[in-house]
């Protein structure tokens, strides 16, 4: 787990840096200390589910890739790509399928 966290922090830091926020200014916004957001870009501390979501927010970020580095946009760029090439004629059916689909989730 320690892995994770120190990979979260490298990648935190370089968010951070390269839109120019310091450490002072993040940490206020999430309200922890300075010292605890050092220790997050360290990897030695964590965040709240909370913080985590207003950082993604902030620097416009999906959470899987704050937390895993992995980036969701591509997969949902492939699925829109792939809903765009659907002919015309079968969008009802694809709409059917989605929505049936949805309703087993529920």
């Amino acid at each position: 787990m320690q892995n994770y966290k120190k990979e979260m922090g490298k990648r935190i830091k370089e968010k951070r840096t390269e839109l120019r926020l310091t450490q002072e200014n993040l940490s206020e916004t999430l309200g922890i200390s300075v010292k605890h957001f050092s220790e997050v870009e360290r990897g030695i501390a964590g965040l709240s589910i909370e913080n985590l979501i207003h950082l993604s927010t902030i620097f416009d970020v999906s959470l899987d890739y704050l937390i895993k580095g992995e980036n969701t946009d591509h997969q949902w760029q492939s699925t829109l790509l792939l809903l765009q090439s659907v002919p015309e004629e079968k969008i009802p059916k694809m709409k059917d399928l989605i929505r049936n689909g949805i309703d087993l989730i529920k």
